[in-house]
């Protein structure tokens, strides 16, 4: 049996002022999409940068098997750097590993671009196509989707179901649309309370 690509167990995380998250354990299969349902503010993004390993103030205890790629908010693109570059830099891929992304996420032709000259939707696909460029085990997303419009957003879920499609990786992804979650996840889950403790949907 194929060992969990991402397990915690996290017993609080606390800034100073009362615990932000409870306990809680969860676990991730190596070909799964989970989705992490909730409200803003109720700690989302804190249990995805636990996670990440960015936050490790934590009490419990955390264990990631494969590599991790993770896709923001916003872009947080290099806005001094060309397309191609913020692949490179990144990433580490050769001029025909950047090509391919590029072309896999229909950017072809504006390798030389910096993200100032990308439309919205150029800068997301740029995000995704780093975030994948990185061959990850893991693929994080905290609300990547977020502010789009209707259109756009729907045409960067197929983007993303298409890359997914070609790649065996687990995927957490943080949103507060059960729309979204429905369409992407294998599973569901909510994260509710104060503090914020995970219960299956």
């Amino acid at each position: 049996m194929l060992q969990p690509a991402v397990q915690l167990a996290l017993r609080s995380m606390d800034y100073g002022e009362g615990p932000v998250l409870g306990p809680l354990s969860l676990n991730v299969a190596a070909d799964e999409t989970l989705a992490v349902l909730g409200p803003s503010g109720v700690g989302k993004t804190t249990l995805m940068r636990i996670i990440a390993g960015l936050e490790t103030r934590f009490s419990g205890a955390r264990t990631v098997n494969g590599r991790l790629a993770m896709v923001f908010q916003e872009p947080t693109l290099l806005p001094w750097r060309t397309a191609a570059d913020n692949l490179a830099i990144t990433t580490g891929a050769s001029p025909e590993a950047i090509r391919a992304a590029l072309n896999e996420v229909d950017l072809d032709g504006l390798a030389g671009r910096f993200p100032s000259q990308l439309s919205v939707g150029q800068q997301r696909r740029l995000a995704l196509a780093r975030a994948f460029a990185a061959r990850p085990d893991i693929l994080l997303m905290d609300e990547p989707f977020v502010s789009l419009d209707e259109a756009l957003a729907d045409e960067m879920l197929a983007l993303f179901e298409r890359l997914r499609a070609a790649r065996k990786l687990a995927t957490v992804l943080i949103t507060h649309s059960s729309a979204e979650a429905r369409r992407l996840a294998t599973r569901i889950v909510r994260l509710e309370g104060r503090p914020a403790t995970l219960h299956g949907l």
